[in-house]
Protein backbone atom coordinates (compact mmCIF):
# COMPACT_ATOMS: atom_id res chain seq x y z
CA UNK A 1 0.00 0.00 0.00
CA UNK A 2 1.02 3.24 -0.99
CA UNK A 3 2.77 5.38 2.39
CA UNK A 4 3.84 8.54 2.88
CA UNK A 5 6.13 9.43 5.56
CA UNK A 6 6.67 13.49 7.17
CA UNK A 7 9.20 14.09 10.23
CA UNK A 8 7.13 16.71 12.36
CA UNK A 9 9.37 18.33 14.80
CA UNK A 10 8.10 18.30 17.86
CA UNK A 11 8.95 18.87 21.84
CA UNK A 12 9.81 14.74 22.65
CA UNK A 13 11.71 12.81 24.54
CA UNK A 14 12.94 11.28 21.71
CA UNK A 15 16.36 11.32 20.69
CA UNK A 16 15.29 12.45 16.90
CA UNK A 17 13.40 15.60 18.25
CA UNK A 18 10.57 15.06 15.97
CA UNK A 19 7.72 12.13 15.36
CA UNK A 20 6.83 10.44 11.89
CA UNK A 21 3.63 11.43 10.49
CA UNK A 22 1.96 8.89 7.72
CA UNK A 23 -0.26 9.38 4.86
CA UNK A 24 -1.74 5.69 4.58
CA UNK A 25 -3.36 4.81 0.95
CA UNK A 26 -4.97 7.23 -1.28
CA UNK A 27 -8.19 9.33 -1.75
CA UNK A 28 -9.67 9.04 0.51
CA UNK A 29 -6.70 8.19 2.98
CA UNK A 30 -5.94 7.73 6.47
CA UNK A 31 -3.64 10.06 8.70
CA UNK A 32 -1.69 9.01 11.13
CA UNK A 33 0.03 10.38 14.17
CA UNK A 34 -0.19 14.13 13.00
CA UNK A 35 2.24 15.50 15.91
CA UNK A 36 2.23 19.04 14.10
CA UNK A 37 1.70 21.39 11.56
CA UNK A 38 4.40 21.67 8.51
CA UNK A 39 4.19 22.34 4.90
CA UNK A 40 4.94 19.00 3.93
CA UNK A 41 2.27 17.38 5.57
CA UNK A 42 -0.34 20.00 4.39
CA UNK A 43 0.52 19.39 1.29
CA UNK A 44 0.49 15.85 1.46
CA UNK A 45 -3.18 16.22 3.65
CA UNK A 46 -4.87 17.67 0.55
CA UNK A 47 -3.14 16.03 -2.09
CA UNK A 48 -4.59 12.66 -0.47
CA UNK A 49 -8.25 13.20 0.56
CA UNK A 50 -8.05 12.67 4.02
CA UNK A 51 -11.48 10.58 4.84
CA UNK A 52 -9.99 8.91 8.37
CA UNK A 53 -7.58 9.74 10.93
CA UNK A 54 -6.11 7.75 13.96
CA UNK A 55 -3.16 8.01 16.28
CA UNK A 56 -0.80 4.99 17.62
CA UNK A 57 -1.36 6.20 20.88
CA UNK A 58 -1.93 9.62 22.90
CA UNK A 59 0.79 10.80 24.43
CA UNK A 60 1.64 14.70 23.49
CA UNK A 61 3.99 14.22 20.94
CA UNK A 62 2.12 11.97 18.56
CA UNK A 63 -1.43 14.05 18.62
CA UNK A 64 -0.75 17.93 18.30
CA UNK A 65 -2.24 18.42 15.14
CA UNK A 66 -5.11 16.24 15.40
CA UNK A 67 -7.85 19.15 15.95
CA UNK A 68 -6.40 21.20 13.32
CA UNK A 69 -6.94 18.62 10.80
CA UNK A 70 -9.92 16.70 12.08
CA UNK A 71 -11.75 20.76 11.81
CA UNK A 72 -9.67 21.25 7.89
CA UNK A 73 -10.75 17.64 6.39
CA UNK A 74 -14.13 16.85 8.41
CA UNK A 75 -12.61 13.41 8.26
CA UNK A 76 -13.92 10.47 10.65
CA UNK A 77 -11.82 10.18 13.65
CA UNK A 78 -10.94 7.17 15.35
CA UNK A 79 -9.66 6.51 19.09
CA UNK A 80 -8.54 3.27 21.04
CA UNK A 81 -9.83 4.69 23.99
CA UNK A 82 -12.38 7.48 23.31
CA UNK A 83 -11.87 9.33 27.21
CA UNK A 84 -8.09 9.62 27.18
CA UNK A 85 -8.18 10.87 23.11
CA UNK A 86 -10.47 13.50 24.28
CA UNK A 87 -8.58 14.45 27.10
CA UNK A 88 -5.00 14.24 24.91
CA UNK A 89 -6.67 16.15 21.69
CA UNK A 90 -10.09 18.31 22.88
CA UNK A 91 -11.75 16.12 20.16
CA UNK A 92 -14.68 13.89 20.40
CA UNK A 93 -13.79 10.53 18.49
CA UNK A 94 -16.14 9.31 15.96
CA UNK A 95 -15.53 5.55 16.63
CA UNK A 96 -13.78 3.52 19.12
CA UNK A 97 -11.09 0.75 17.77
CA UNK A 98 -9.70 -2.31 18.47
CA UNK A 99 -8.04 -5.25 17.76
CA UNK A 100 -9.13 -6.29 14.37
CA UNK A 101 -11.19 -3.45 13.73
CA UNK A 102 -10.75 -2.23 9.77
CA UNK A 103 -9.79 1.47 8.28
CA UNK A 104 -11.10 1.62 4.38
CA UNK A 105 -8.61 3.82 2.03
CA UNK A 106 -8.62 4.07 -1.37
CA UNK A 107 -6.01 1.36 -2.10
CA UNK A 108 -7.26 -1.41 0.68
CA UNK A 109 -7.79 -2.37 3.82
CA UNK A 110 -5.75 -0.82 7.08
CA UNK A 111 -6.19 -3.06 10.25
CA UNK A 112 -5.89 -2.51 14.07
CA UNK A 113 -3.44 -4.54 16.29
CA UNK A 114 -3.87 -3.79 19.91
CA UNK A 115 0.12 -3.80 21.11
CA UNK A 116 -0.28 -1.78 25.18
CA UNK A 117 2.67 -1.31 26.67
CA UNK A 118 4.07 1.68 26.11
CA UNK A 119 0.72 3.22 26.64
CA UNK A 120 -2.47 1.82 27.97
CA UNK A 121 -4.33 2.86 24.25
CA UNK A 122 -1.77 1.58 22.05
CA UNK A 123 -2.41 -0.01 18.99
CA UNK A 124 -0.70 -0.61 15.82
CA UNK A 125 -1.61 -0.46 12.07
CA UNK A 126 -1.34 -3.76 9.92
CA UNK A 127 -1.41 -2.37 5.99
CA UNK A 128 -1.59 -5.97 4.74
CA UNK A 129 1.19 -6.09 2.51
CA UNK A 130 3.86 -6.92 5.20
CA UNK A 131 3.80 -3.46 6.42
CA UNK A 132 3.13 -2.18 10.07
CA UNK A 133 3.21 1.24 11.79
CA UNK A 134 4.02 0.39 15.38
CA UNK A 135 3.82 3.84 16.77
CA UNK A 136 6.42 3.61 19.31
CA UNK A 137 6.20 -0.30 19.88
CA UNK A 138 9.08 -0.14 17.68
CA UNK A 139 12.79 1.72 17.14
CA UNK A 140 15.67 1.23 15.00
CA UNK A 141 18.20 2.16 17.51
CA UNK A 142 17.84 2.63 20.80
CA UNK A 143 14.83 1.15 23.12
CA UNK A 144 11.34 2.32 23.68
CA UNK A 145 10.61 3.96 27.39
CA UNK A 146 8.45 1.61 28.93
CA UNK A 147 7.46 3.88 32.70
CA UNK A 148 5.19 3.42 35.14
CA UNK A 149 2.80 4.58 36.33
CA UNK A 150 1.32 4.70 33.14
CA UNK A 151 3.66 1.45 31.25
CA UNK A 152 2.77 -1.74 31.49
CA UNK A 153 6.24 -4.15 30.76
CA UNK A 154 4.69 -7.42 30.54
CA UNK A 155 2.34 -5.93 28.34
CA UNK A 156 5.17 -4.41 26.41
CA UNK A 157 6.94 -7.36 25.72
CA UNK A 158 3.38 -9.21 24.81
CA UNK A 159 2.89 -6.45 21.97
CA UNK A 160 6.69 -6.90 20.77
CA UNK A 161 6.47 -10.76 20.85
CA UNK A 162 3.16 -10.80 19.10
CA UNK A 163 4.45 -8.84 16.23
CA UNK A 164 7.52 -10.83 15.75
CA UNK A 165 4.88 -13.82 15.45
CA UNK A 166 3.49 -11.72 12.56
CA UNK A 167 7.23 -11.32 11.14
CA UNK A 168 6.40 -8.32 9.21
CA UNK A 169 8.90 -7.07 6.08
CA UNK A 170 9.22 -3.71 6.79
CA UNK A 171 8.30 -1.25 9.66
CA UNK A 172 7.31 2.40 9.78
CA UNK A 173 7.97 3.36 13.32
CA UNK A 174 6.52 6.74 15.39
CA UNK A 175 10.23 7.86 15.73
CA UNK A 176 13.34 7.25 13.56
CA UNK A 177 13.74 5.44 10.09
CA UNK A 178 11.97 2.88 8.47
CA UNK A 179 12.90 -0.58 9.33
CA UNK A 180 13.15 -2.85 6.68
CA UNK A 181 16.81 -4.80 6.22
CA UNK A 182 19.87 -4.66 8.18
CA UNK A 183 18.47 -5.20 11.12
CA UNK A 184 14.95 -7.03 9.40
CA UNK A 185 12.31 -5.82 11.47
CA UNK A 186 12.46 -9.39 13.21
CA UNK A 187 16.13 -8.73 14.26
CA UNK A 188 15.15 -5.54 15.61
CA UNK A 189 12.40 -6.76 17.82
CA UNK A 190 14.03 -9.67 19.17
CA UNK A 191 16.94 -6.94 20.11
CA UNK A 192 13.96 -5.02 21.96
CA UNK A 193 12.86 -8.27 23.70
CA UNK A 194 16.63 -9.29 24.65
CA UNK A 195 17.12 -5.65 25.80
CA UNK A 196 14.31 -5.66 28.06
CA UNK A 197 14.94 -8.78 29.13
CA UNK A 198 18.68 -7.84 30.11
CA UNK A 199 17.63 -5.01 31.88
CA UNK A 200 15.25 -7.00 33.99
CA UNK A 201 17.85 -9.37 35.02
CA UNK A 202 19.96 -6.10 36.23
CA UNK A 203 16.77 -4.95 38.03
CA UNK A 204 16.35 -8.37 39.54
CA UNK A 205 19.90 -8.65 40.65
CA UNK A 206 20.31 -5.35 42.03
CA UNK A 207 17.10 -6.14 44.43
CA UNK A 208 18.72 -9.15 45.34
CA UNK A 209 22.28 -7.34 46.46
CA UNK A 210 20.25 -5.64 48.43
CA UNK A 211 19.07 -2.41 46.41
CA UNK A 212 15.64 -1.23 48.37
CA UNK A 213 14.08 1.34 46.69
CA UNK A 214 13.84 2.45 43.38
CA UNK A 215 17.24 5.08 43.35
CA UNK A 216 19.11 2.39 44.63
CA UNK A 217 17.87 -0.05 41.87
CA UNK A 218 18.92 2.75 39.45
CA UNK A 219 22.54 2.88 41.08
CA UNK A 220 22.90 -0.50 40.29
CA UNK A 221 21.03 -1.81 37.23
CA UNK A 222 22.25 1.19 35.00
CA UNK A 223 26.20 0.63 33.81
CA UNK A 224 25.51 4.38 32.16
CA UNK A 225 25.41 7.82 33.60
CA UNK A 226 21.39 8.40 33.08
CA UNK A 227 21.70 11.72 35.02
CA UNK A 228 20.10 13.85 32.40
CA UNK A 229 17.16 10.74 31.79
CA UNK A 230 17.21 9.94 35.35
CA UNK A 231 13.20 10.18 35.81
CA UNK A 232 12.81 7.96 32.97
CA UNK A 233 15.24 5.16 34.09
CA UNK A 234 13.24 5.37 37.77
CA UNK A 235 9.95 5.15 36.02
CA UNK A 236 10.94 1.95 33.58
CA UNK A 237 13.07 0.47 36.80
CA UNK A 238 9.10 0.61 37.98
CA UNK A 239 8.12 -1.06 35.60
CA UNK A 240 10.36 -3.55 35.57
CA UNK A 241 10.10 -3.79 39.12
CA UNK A 242 5.70 -4.48 38.94
CA UNK A 243 6.59 -6.79 36.02
CA UNK A 244 8.29 -8.67 38.54
CA UNK A 245 6.02 -8.22 41.65
CA UNK A 246 3.42 -9.93 39.28
CA UNK A 247 5.23 -13.22 38.42
CA UNK A 248 6.50 -13.31 42.57
CA UNK A 249 10.25 -12.81 41.85
CA UNK A 250 10.42 -9.65 43.54
CA UNK A 251 7.51 -8.24 46.65
CA UNK A 252 7.11 -4.14 45.89
CA UNK A 253 5.31 -1.85 48.05
CA UNK A 254 4.16 0.88 46.21
CA UNK A 255 3.03 3.31 49.03
CA UNK A 256 6.59 3.08 50.56
CA UNK A 257 8.44 2.65 47.35
CA UNK A 258 10.13 -0.45 48.85
CA UNK A 259 11.15 -3.24 47.29
CA UNK A 260 12.88 -6.76 48.65
CA UNK A 261 13.40 -10.00 46.88
CA UNK A 262 10.29 -12.05 47.36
Amino acid sequence: MHVERVSVPVETRAPTGATNAYVVGDSPALLVDPAGRTDELDALVTEHEIDTIAVTHTHPDHVGAVADYAAETGAEVLARRPDRFRDATGVDPDREISEGSVIRTGTGPTKVLDTPGHAVDHVAFDLGDGTVLPGDLAVAEGSVVVGAPEGDMRAYLTSLRRLWARDPDRLLPGHGPVIDDEPTPRETLERLIRHRLDREQSVLAAVQNGATDLDSVVDAAYEKDVSGVRDLARATVQAHVEKLAVEGRVTWEPETGRVAPA
